[in-house]
Formats: structure tokens, sequence, C-alpha cells
């Protein structure tokens, strides 16, 4: 603060003068309020980026081809809801030819329902004469009372018969709320997943012909 001096004629008149403060920088305590206060792009540009970790190169990479040439296939499919498991075997029989498997290298086995699936898959993929086995069925909810009992049996059925011989056990049974689902998936507005089972049981019976090859994975223990 300091004085100021005005002569006005002969009358001096004495006034202050305020002088204005110097913004004075807050402190850390403020500034981390502040950015904390921020929108996410300024907190963002106040943080230190951390720089992203190596991706180590692997020595070899191994991945299943989409040609079934010379291999052979199992597929189990459940006569119940057969307007649905026929087309899905059509899709299935379709996939299977469009990457190189020969009609006679393909095994049709049918059972009576989802249920009874499991145990042909594992006896097919336990005989040794199949490089997958393609499970195919249909459990709609508003068909059976009994819709998680049959689900989980042959979802976990067939994980087991894969996991007990070491043959690829593909699951395509489709579990919907509807009819009218199971039809869309059957060929209808979202494809056929038979077919996308055929493709995945090639995929997987070629990735293990390949690591069994060379030594890099235990063969069938059947």
């Amino acid at each position: 603060m300091s004085f100021a001096v005005q002569q006005r004629g002969s009358l001096q008149v004495t006034g202050v003068a305020h002088r204005t403060p110097a913004r004075a920088m807050p402190s850390m305590a403020v500034r981390s309020s502040l950015i904390a206060a921020a929108p996410a792009p300024a907190r963002r540009q106040q943080q230190r980026r951390r720089p992203s970790p190596p991706v180590l190169a692997a020595s070899k990479v191994y991945e299943g081809s989409l040609v079934g040439t010379g291999m052979k296939f199992g597929v189990v499919v459940a006569r119940f809801n057969e307007l649905v498991t026929k087309l899905l075997l059509d899709g299935a029989l379709g996939a299977f030819s469009r990457h190189g498997v020969a009609a006679d290298d393909i095994d049709v086995a049918w059972v009576p329902g989802s249920f009874e699936l499991p145990v042909v898959a594992k006896a097919m993929a336990k005989s040794g004469k199949y490089d997958a086995v393609v499970t195919i069925g249909v459990v709609v909810r508003g068909a059976t009372g009994h819709y998680d009992t049959v689900v989980g049996g042959a979802t976990s059925g067939a994980l087991g018969a894969a996991t007990d011989t070491g043959v690829p056990v593909v699951f395509g049974v489709l579990t919907c709320e509807t009819m009218e689902q199971a039809l869309d998936r059957a060929g209808g507005k979202t494809g056929n997943k038979g077919g996308e089972a055929a493709v995945t049981a090639v995929e997987m019976a070629s990735l293990l012909r390949d690591l069994r090859a060379e030594g890099k994975a235990a063969e069938r223990w059947l």
C-alpha cells in the first residue's frame, strides 16, 4: 500500500492508492483438487503415459487349417426336434464338403435326443477312427419342462467326451427359447450353426494333427 498526493489548486488531496496484489500460485493440494475436478481429457493430459509392455515374439505359432482333406469325422444327431436338426445336419455336411472332406470320410449316427448325444460321441471318439466328432441337437425351453437338465447334461457330456479322449468333440447343440430362434440358427437369419460346428471340427482336428506330428501335443488318450 502507498500514498499518492494530488495537487488541486491550493488544496492538496491525499489519498490511498491500492496496488493489486500479484496472483498467488495455488498450493499443491489445490492443484491436485483442480486436476481431479477437471474433465477427463484434461486429467489424461496431466497424467504421464505409461509405456505399453513389450510384446514377446513366440518361437512358433500354430493355427489349424480349414482344409479337412484326408481326415475323418463323426456326426451325432438328435432326432428330437428333427425338423431343425436335419437342417443343422445339412449345414454340417455342406461345410465339410466345402472344406475338402470326402463324403466317405463322414459317419452320421442318430440318437433319440440331445441328452443321449454325449455317450455316443464319446464312444465314437474312443474308437480312434475319427479326427473329430460333432454333436448336433436342439433344446427349446418351451418344448420341454426339463430344459436346464438336458442342456447341462449335453454340454458337460460333450466336454467330458473330448477331455477324456483327446479327440475334439464339438458342441453343435442349439439352446433356444423358441422354435423360431432355432430355425433362425438352422439356415435362417443367423446362418447355420451346424455348418459352423463342422468348420470348428476341421480346424481343431488340423491343429492337433500338426502339434502331434511335432511331438508338441499328447497323442489321443483313448
